[in-house]
């Protein structure tokens, strides 16, 4: 038998991360996979505050697929309410400590 409490239901829904990916040239297809085709798309996350809310939204920015994803936005809400980063950014990643080698890392970036 499967059970679980209310509140660890409602975490998964509380933290609302909203992704919006700018592709590398050519790579839309596959930046774009992880929301289902579209530039942009939001995800839900297990927080049971609006920090760890915060925390889940700057993990989001991380980029693995330099040679894919050119750069994303990252905004959170948590129970509707929107948040900022610590610097008071609705953009996560304007403050996310990797931007520099992990954005705007395409082929065609470093032709320039």
């Amino acid at each position: 038998m499967l059970t679980f409490n209310i509140a660890q239901a409602e975490d998964k829904t509380d933290c609302a991360i909203n992704y919006a990916r700018t592709a590398c040239k050519g790579q839309e297809t596959t930046s774009y996979k992880k929301c289902n085709g579209q530039a942009s798309c939001t995800h839900f996350a297990p927080a049971a505050s609006p920090e760890a809310c915060q925390a889940e939204a700057l993990k989001a920015c991380a980029n693995d697929r330099l040679d894919v994803t050119k750069s994303k936005i990252i905004t959170a809400s948590f129970k509707g309410n929107a948040l900022t980063s610590k610097s008071g950014q609705s953009d996560f990643c304007i403050d996310y400590a990797n931007k520099g080698a992990e954005f705007n890392q395409c082929p065609e970036d470093k032709k320039k």
